[in-house]
């Protein structure tokens, strides 16, 4: 449920009516597929549990489906920084901490965070439309 007390499958219908697509049964099985997944998911892991349901969809569709569901703020990107892109299923701003061992990224909100001031030669070049902190580091299972 999200802040105006809608489930994940109402958040989905609105949103593809909103952008005039059509609720499609692969969009819906690849929505279903990370809808409740906080472990920030590539493409490939999304598109290995979709041809469970759909054995001959292609990556291509998983894959454009996914950048559909960004543009239409079902999903965030965690940037990669050499690796495959991932997919957020939080779109409530948040933060990231990512081991550099195992990969693992975990989500964390923090106000001190969210308040930094965005640097005047930024703020003078350019719009900014948003902030997000990535802390890097081992997680406690990588640590050990």
């Amino acid at each position: 449920m999200n802040k105006q007390g809608l489930g994940a499958g109402e958040i989905f219908r609105n949103k593809c009516r909103e952008a005039n697509l059509k609720i499609t049964p692969q969009r819906t099985i690849i929505f279903d597929a990370l809808v409740n997944d906080k472990g920030h998911p590539t493409a490939d892991i999304v598109f290995q549990r979709v041809r469970k349901k759909i054995p001959n969809i292609s990556f291509d569709t998983v894959s454009r489906t996914l950048l559909s569901f960004v543009d239409m703020g079902l999903l965030k990107v965690v940037e990669g920084y050499g690796r495959p892109k991932r997919f957020d299923t939080d779109v409530d701003s948040h933060h990231h901490f990512q081991c550099l061992k195992c990969n693992k990224i975990i989500d964390f909100c923090d106000t001190g965070f969210d308040a930094l001031e965005i640097p005047k030669e930024i703020k003078n070049r350019f719009t900014v439309t948003g902030k997000k902190v990535v802390l890097e580091g081992l997680c406690d299972s990588c640590k050990r």
